[in-house]
């Protein structure tokens, strides 16, 4: 990563960029230390504010790949996995698929080295997103599932991921949205005001006023899936999810 001054005021977002973030340097620094921060409560929240919902998501898009995942000796990557949600969906999803989890935060990966207990076929890695300790073209598949979003430069991140992936790979990033209409105003209100005041009150931070504010800024469907097609992606779509709350972005290589 450089050091290339955040801007907030553009049109196209570069990245994440926390409160007192200045450069992409410092937001993903800011990241890595907010999610040290929840780590404790990380799983209890995230299943409370979503009212479980989460888990549907993480199996419906673990199903998208299965065809994929139930290839002989299948390499996946589950990048900014957090504490393994979405990777042990995919476990589930692939039986016989060797499966790598990744994330920059010791503290999520020490939760998901706990959890993952007795499951078989699990490897855990600690890396950043933009400078993936992989040789190009190492796996058939890629998810990543609401990490995407807290990377400091999501044009470098895509070309990572590109990287990483054999040709004929696929990709799928689980994302968060804004619905539209009414319930696109019930939702931000929800995030803007309940969540951030439920979220401190567990986790005894500031970290879940971020949430809102990193889902605003983030770049619309269309505007990502352009992004991805500049990246040399192929057959790109965005499949919204739970009224578009949340949302699947695909891809070819």
């Amino acid at each position: 990563m450089n050091d290339t001054p955040v801007n907030e005021d553009t049109a196209r977002v570069r990245g994440a960029s926390p409160a007192g973030a200045t450069d992409t340097q410092s937001a993903a620094r800011r990241v890595r230390e907010m999610f040290t921060a929840i780590a404790p409560h990380y799983d209890l929240l995230n299943h409370l504010l979503s009212a479980n919902v989460d888990k549907h998501w993480w199996r419906r898009t673990a199903a998208t790949f299965s065809p994929l995942l139930s290839r002989p000796n299948a390499r996946v990557l589950d990048l900014c996995c957090g504490t393994g949600d979405m990777t042990f969906a995919l476990r589930r999803a692939g039986p016989q698929a060797q499966i790598t989890g990744a994330d920059f935060s010791h503290a999520m990966l020490r939760l998901a080295l706990k959890k993952s207990d007795g499951v078989t076929g699990l490897k855990w890695i600690e890396a950043d997103a933009l400078q993936l300790p992989f040789a190009d073209e190492s796996f058939d598949l890629l998810t990543s599932a609401f990490g995407f979003r807290n990377l400091a430069d999501y044009d470098a991140g895509l070309r990572e991921i590109h990287r990483v992936l054999k040709p004929g790979g696929q990709f799928g990033i689980l994302e968060f949205s804004e619905p539209k209409g009414i319930l696109g105003k019930l939702y931000r209100f929800y995030f803007k005001q309940v969540l951030p005041r439920i979220g401190g009150l567990v986790s005894g931070t500031s970290a879940y006023s971020y949430l809102p504010a990193s889902v605003e800024k983030f770049p619309s469907p269309a505007e990502l899936a352009s992004r991805m097609t500049a990246v040399a992606f192929r057959k790109v779509e965005w499949v919204p999810y739970t009224f578009g709350i949340a949302g699947l972005y695909r891809g070819t290589k």
